[in-house]
């Protein structure tokens, strides 16, 4: 049986000063030493980054990423999402610049494997919490041919996770997840924002589980009712898709300022 290999990273919150720190943490060097380790692994199909790239909103924070992308020499394309943190227009602007170098970031935002479609479903809204809008919902509930499974990708958690980002989730979860149960091939959703690497699932979904992404920035402490980071490290998701629609799943951590 082949297996696809796809990472997920979320949540840089790049500065315009290369030495900015975010919690304490330096996060330009951060998501650079992320993206060396995932150049060494092999396979890898493909990297998705679920959104939050700036945390100034600056040019040079996007330019920054792409640099990035291209300096760790990635064996696969790099697909994105938008979070709340980013602008849409400026994202698709710097990430695509072609004086930039980069032909490894891509906007697809449907991408198809043997036996699998990754789908990347935009939930920016116009305030931090999410919202997935009505062109959205649909694609999402009218699936695609029977014999792909799906891997849907979004920046907003579509489940509450009990602490402080809850206020800046997905506003319209009935409608999202309404949405979902009209396409049988789902088999997974996996989401950024939280900064937290996890499972969970929606009241009536135990079979779907919602995987959330570490930040590659700071880890938050979910006993805080604000933003804290906790002692640990940049991270990221692997997940391996069978061609029976199985998934496996596995989180990484790199050492705290090493």
């Amino acid at each position: 049986m082949s297996v696809v290999t796809i990472a997920q990273i979320s949540d840089c919150h790049l500065f315009k000063d290369k030495t900015g720190s975010h919690y304490g943490q330096n996060v330009f060097t951060n998501l650079q030493r992320v993206l060396h380790q995932l150049a060494q692994l092999k396979p890898l199909d493909a990297v998705v980054f679920t959104g939050d790239l700036t945390q100034d909103h600056s040019v040079e924070s996007y330019q920054h990423f792409n640099h990035l992308v291209n300096e760790a020499n990635l064996n696969c394309p790099l697909y994105y999402l938008a979070g709340n943190h980013d602008d849409i227009e400026l994202l698709n602007q710097e990430l695509l610049n072609q004086e930039l170098n980069n032909d490894v970031i891509k906007a697809d935002k449907a991408v198809f494997f043997s036996h699998w479609r990754l789908l990347l479903t935009q939930s920016k809204s116009d305030t931090p919490a999410g919202y997935v809008d009505d062109e959205h919902l649909a694609a999402i509930a009218r699936g695609n041919r029977s014999d792909l499974h799906t891997l849907l990708f979004m920046h907003h958690h579509p489940v509450d996770v009990g602490y402080f980002i809850d206020k800046h989730g997905l506003r319209n979860q009935a409608q999202f997840w309404q949405a979902v149960q009209q396409n049988h091939t789902i088999k997974a959703i996996c989401c950024g924002h939280i900064h937290r690497g996890d499972t969970y699932f929606f009241p009536g979904f135990n079979h779907l589980p919602v995987l959330s992404c570490p930040a590659t920035s700071i880890q938050f402490d979910p006993h805080m009712t604000t933003v804290s980071a906790l002692d640990i490290g940049p991270g990221y998701r692997i997940l391996q898709l069978g061609d029976d629609g199985n998934i496996e799943s596995s989180l990484h951590y790199l050492d705290v300022g090493s």
